[in-house]
């Protein structure tokens, strides 16, 4: 099984706290490294993580807001310093790819590598070894993706009982029926129908960025394995938080639940619950039991269902 693991940089919305930095979770797949957005300090918290800095390295923004993006100068000077050579493809709305570009061209500092700015819209935005990055609108104040890491199928289970019924020795020929292949056992041709259960669904990671409930996203993150949420504010605060295009942490739990996930990460955390996370998830819990909120650096692996 190829490990997925996700770390969050940074939990904070608006601005740090002495303990959360700005929004950025980076996911280690399948040979690369995914950033879902990159806020100030984010080549600090990269360093700190262990993740190490590979090769396939690209980077997902959600939207042009400062807290945001501001910390893709930091990654990529610290990159360069590192001496990397590969590019970095940058992905995102066509407002937020306009302000990196602007904010890469206004420093006239060379880097050691081409940074690629690809705009990104609703539907498969990338697709890579193993899995693919997908997007759908969300409900922002300015133009802004979710994005969904979705990993391909993986082969069905094998029907055991029915091979050792056959007889057939465990070893390359059942690797080649999961594969797809008919084997000629004894005379006897296995097709791979008969053999091998019907494919399964691969692991899936929806971040959300900054939103407004959403039934669009709801219906992106069925299913998923794991929903990293907009939860800035807790429901006393939930007219601030439809004005400014954000969630509550109930409504984080609300979407949730009709998603039916199997985790739900509270993530944009307001800096007014400095040392009072709780009351977020104390309201997100009542509605959605398999709720956490994770610290920055926190890590988690994403297993599979069964």
């Amino acid at each position: 099984m190829t490990q997925m693991l996700v770390c969050f940089l940074g939990t904070s919305g608006g601005m740090p706290t002495p303990e959360r930095a700005l929004p950025s979770v980076a996911v280690r797949f399948s040979g690369s490294l995914i950033l879902f957005d990159c806020g100030e300090s984010t080549q600090r918290q990269l360093l700190a993580s262990g993740l190490g800095l590979p090769q396939e390295f690209k980077i997902f923004i959600t939207h042009r807001h400062a807290d945001h993006l501001l910390g893709i100068p930091g990654v990529f000077y610290t990159l360069s310093m590192l001496g990397r050579e590969d590019p970095v493809p940058v992905y995102g709305p066509p407002s937020a790819c306009e302000v990196v570009k602007d904010l890469l061209g206004s420093l006239k500092t060379e880097i050691g590598f081409e940074v690629e700015i690809y705009r990104a819209a609703e539907g498969e935005v990338y697709h890579g070894r193993g899995y693919r990055v997908e997007a759908v609108r969300s409900d922002h104040s300015t133009e802004s993706l979710c994005y969904r890491l979705v990993e391909e199928e993986r082969p069905g289970k094998m029907k055991v009982e029915y091979l050792e019924n056959l007889g057939l020795p465990r070893g390359p020929l059942w690797g080649r029926l999961q594969r797809g292949e008919a084997v000629n056992f004894q005379g006897k041709i296995i097709k791979p129908e008969d053999a091998v259960g019907p494919p399964r669904s691969g692991r899936r990671i929806v971040y959300t960025g900054d939103t407004r409930p959403s039934q669009d996203i709801v219906e992106f993150a069925r299913g998923a394995d794991l929903l990293i949420h907009d939860s800035t504010f807790d429901e006393s605060l939930k007219d601030r938080a439809r004005e400014e295009g954000h969630s509550t942490a109930s409504q984080a739990a609300e979407a949730a639940l009709r998603a039916q996930v199997r985790v739900l990460a509270l993530f944009h955390i307001s800096p007014r619950y400095h040392g009072k996370e709780e009351v977020l998830l104390s309201e997100a819990k009542k509605i959605f039991p398999n709720t956490f909120l994770p610290r920055d650096l926190e890590r988690i692996e994403v297993s599979y269902p069964d």
